[in-house]
């Protein structure tokens, strides 16, 4: 079979839509979902300060690490290491990545079906009249439900195929370029109707006073298995979008560009959800159903609920959206480039093959409830083995590769353009990816498996 023209491949045809296609690849559930129950499950503000830091002196440098990888080779995750480190077994590295992207859009692609129903709910009006009680019992009914579930998991991943399908520039960047600015509007939207609530200064607080007592051990490897989490570090997705970004461009800025874009979304999640679980005295700590049970009951009290409701599952139908579009590319770059495919085939095969998988994910609601293992349902699996298991490894792996097998020299070619950028800081950043970080994930990796306590 012959070897598809390499030299033609998409890549992204702005400054802009590199910021916006990797940002929204970095934000999404684990933003305005994840990080606000994380958040309040240890502490608030006293997690906050620890994230924030975790962010700028991990988060960051892994994520330049990886985009370091894709722009190096311009190949997709396994390539760059077949590439970078021929006739080596780096490139399992990659297969490593490629197959957490496949496990985390099946399972999370169930939980971006819930936000389809639940913004159909909210334009419906289906949470006007409800208890918390009521709410709670329609959620876990919706969730074992049979078809309903499958039926908007169906369509996100179309969405999703869509997208990618049309390809890098006139797909993924033309359609990021549109959904990011949106998405920061409606949360900004979000934050200061939150704000105007009676009482939201007691979560305003919750978010910003630091109780420091409360900075525990779990709740730094909390905050620390989160920055990797949201920033999508070790799925593959920063080098296969890496691998897009023009010679040209400042690939640190970028980096950091990204790395606050993410860190403010977060930020203003906790401001748009905790004034408003003040303010209606719920627990901050409620967890997993926080924002399928919790905030509709909100909504439903809230002056206005109807349309602010609307809007946000709206946002979080979005940052679901963008995030889901570049787990699904790093399968059809594997696809396309390694297997010899056209864009085409990978992706109706790609998001075939995950549909599939993630069938069984969504059902382990339902029917499937019962097949467990070791007390784990399916889906429980494919979110443990992900988010414990291949991300913690495959970031260890990808800043010890850089570290240790690229090296200072090349590293620094990269990143400064041929040596056209200055980086005063490239010893420090060295020093992090070699020492620093694979410990520190490590400490991530052992604590999610529970091996520490």
């Amino acid at each position: 079979m012959a070897q598809l023209d390499l030299s033609t491949r998409d890549s992204f045809g702005s400054k802009i839509g590199v910021v916006a296609a990797a940002a929204g690849s970095a934000v999404g559930l684990g933003n305005i979902w994840r990080f606000p129950y994380v958040a309040g499950e240890s502490g608030g503000a006293a997690f906050l300060m620890v994230y924030l830091g975790f962010i700028l002196a991990i988060g960051f440098p892994v994520m330049l690490a990886e985009l370091t990888i894709g722009r190096r080779a311009q190949r997709n995750a396994l390539g760059s290491f077949k590439k970078l480190a021929p006739g080596k077994p780096w490139y399992l590295v990659g297969l490593m990545g490629i197959g957490a992207a496949f496990l985390i859009l099946a399972f999370y692609s169930t939980i971006a079906g819930w936000t389809l129903e639940y913004l159909a709910q909210a334009i419906s009006n289906g949470f006007d009249g409800k208890s918390s009680e009521e709410l709670k019992n329609s959620f876990e009914q919706f969730q074992a439900a049979p078809f309903r579930p499958l039926i908007w998991q169906m369509i996100f991943m179309f969405l999703t195929a869509y997208i990618v399908y049309s390809g890098v520039k006139k797909g993924i960047e033309k359609y990021t370029k549109i959904l990011m600015p949106i998405l920061v509007l409606l949360i900004i939207v979000m934050s200061i109707r939150s704000l105007t609530l009676p009482g939201a200064e007691k979560g305003i607080s919750f978010l910003f006073k630091p109780d420091f007592s409360k900075i525990t051990w779990p709740v730094i490897l909390d905050a620390l298995g989160q920055a990797a989490f949201s920033l999508s570090i070790g799925m593959g997705t920063l080098i296969t979008y890496g691998s897009y970004i023009p010679k040209n461009n400042n690939l640190p800025i970028t980096a950091l560009q990204v790395t606050a874009a993410d860190t403010i979304i977060a930020i203003l999640a906790g401001i748009m959800i905790f004034p408003a679980v003040f303010a209606f005295n719920i627990d901050p700590a409620e967890g997993f159903g926080l924002v399928f049970i919790v905030l509709p009951n909100i909504f439903e009290q809230m002056p206005g609920g109807y349309f602010f409701a609307i809007l946000f599952f709206v946002l979080l139908s979005i940052a679901a959206l963008t995030s889901t579009v570049s787990v699904l590319e790093v399968v059809v770059a594997y696809f396309s480039e390694e297997l010899n495919m056209s864009r085409r085939k990978a992706t109706i095969l790609g998001a075939i093959g995950i549909s599939f998988v993630g069938v069984l994910a969504t059902l382990s609601f339902g029917p499937l409830s019962e097949l467990q293992l070791l007390d784990r349902t399916i889906f429980g699996w494919f979110n443990y083995l992900s988010a414990n298991v291949l991300l913690p490894i495959g970031a260890i792996f990808i800043v010890i590769f850089v570290g240790w097998h690229l090296g200072k020299k090349n590293v620094l070619d990269e990143i400064s353009n041929q040596g056209e950028l200055r980086l005063r800081l490239i010893n420090l950043f060295m020093v992090i990816v070699k020492f620093i970080a694979p410990l520190a994930i490590a400490a991530v990796f052992i604590y999610g498996l529970g091996i520490i306590k």
